[in-house]
């Protein structure tokens, strides 16, 4: 049980002088779950971003440090990445780092391999990957090791690429921590470097996985001060710049408006679409910065706000209006498949919303059908699975439990 999340609300809610039949309408929420968060139970965080709205307060002001919860079998995880963690993080000891025997990679192809791994990983083949950063993580370090004067300097670069890759793989497959030390490293080895437009790019990945942390707060901050330190001159500024300073004001947004602070997403919504309009189309280099970013990418994030303030009609009606029609996307071009399959998820979240349970599997079955392996590790997914296998009142049809059984959800 939720002891200290339970608390809060309560504290707060009295302090609003709400009961709880006033939080629960207030919050658009039911009675019932207000009574369960009320005595300990659990809640998804877009419960607790209704309850902040309501209650006036952050959403961070709600969380609670508790004893965390056991975990019944991550036996499996361990087993798969344990290459990957032995060569992300080898036993450091007194005097000696024990690492395994590696031959320095050349220049050349650990380029190549950092591109393949970044194609691979945009093409959803998470295992690909998996298998591909330990050589790639030990010949760079072999290479900065082994290299001297400027090659050794292309080296610490490449290697800054290759733990950069390694983190948005970890944080994608929500192993958090292994994650935050590819990233931190990747940063620190890009800043030495001089490299300031991949260190902010590091940045951007790094703030993303704070948010699926629910460090709203530090998100927002470390956004907001990455972008203050590398604002452009938009007259001057490269595609490249332009697109990790609005990915950085996404950043932004998108902590500020999880936590109720709606003011500053607003804004920060603002700077984004300002650099997107400046590009003018969907900008990609992913060694340069995080994601695609461009119109499409910005007003994909501003639908995604609609989403979480739980304006269904509102996502729906933006959806293939404005920088989201086809005739739109196909003269900007096209968005991440990450982006846009997130965006989906939005979208069939609004159709569970609005009743259409229907309408909702047909977009789901779409992303199973183009982004398999990348819905299996979104728990969105899961929680709207489980909200139509619930409301369900009819038998359950062949694509409901293919589907069920693809999110290993129970029915």
């Amino acid at each position: 049980m939720s002891t200290g999340l339970a608390d809060n609300v309560r504290k707060y809610r009295r302090t609003a002088g709400l009961s709880q039949e006033g939080l629960a309408e207030a919050a658009d929420l039911s009675l019932s779950t207000v009574r369960k968060v009320e005595q300990g139970g659990d809640a998804r965080v877009e419960t607790l971003h209704a309850l902040a709205r309501a209650l006036g307060v952050t959403t961070s002001a709600l969380f609670a440090t508790e004893v965390p919860r056991p975990v019944v079998d991550d036996g499996a995880n361990r087993r798969y990445l344990a290459e990957l963690r032995r060569a992300l993080m080898p036993p450091i000891g007194l005097t000696a780092v024990l690492t395994e025997p590696a031959e320095a990679g050349s220049l050349s192809a650990m380029r190549r391999e950092i591109e393949d791994g970044h194609a691979l990983y945009q093409a959803d083949r998470y295992s690909s990957v998996a298998k591909k950063l330990p050589g790639l993580l030990r010949s760079s370090e072999a290479a900065v090791a082994a290299l001297e004067g400027d090659e050794r300097q292309q080296a610490v670069i490449a290697r800054s690429y290759a733990l950069l890759l390694a983190g948005k793989y970890l944080t994608q497959v929500r192993q958090y921590d292994m994650a935050y030390y590819a990233l931190a490293e990747g940063i620190r080895l890009a800043r030495e470097s001089g490299q300031t437009l991949t260190a902010a790019t590091g940045v951007v990945g790094l703030c993303w996985l704070l948010l699926r942390q629910d460090r709203f707060d530090e998100s927002e901050q470390l956004a907001a001060m990455t972008a203050d330190e590398m604002e452009p001159r938009f007259s001057q500024a490269s595609p490249g710049a332009l697109a990790v300073w609005g990915e950085l004001s996404l950043r932004v947004a998108s902590a500020a408006v999880r936590n109720n602070r709606p003011d500053v997403a607003r804004e920060a919504r603002r700077m984004a679409a300002t650099a997107a309009s400046a590009l003018d189309q969907e900008h990609i280099d992913y060694r340069s910065h995080w994601t695609t970013f461009g119109p499409v990418t910005a007003e994909l994030k501003a639908v995604e706000d609609l989403s979480l303030m739980g304006d269904a009609r509102g996502v729906i009606r933006r959806t293939d209006d404005g920088p989201l029609s086809e005739k739109a996307v196909r003269n900007y071009g096209k968005p991440s498949a990450n982006n846009w399959d997130r965006h989906r998820l939005d979208v069939a979240r609004a159709h569970v919303l609005l009743g259409s349970h229907q309408d909702a599997m047909d977009v789901l079955t779409s992303i199973r059908n183009t982004s398999g392996e990348w819905i299996k590790h979104q728990s969105m997914a899961r929680y709207l699975m489980r909200d139509i296998l619930k409301s369900r009142k009819r038998t359950l049809t062949q694509d409901m439990r293919g589907m069920a059984a693809h999110l290993s959800v129970a029915e």
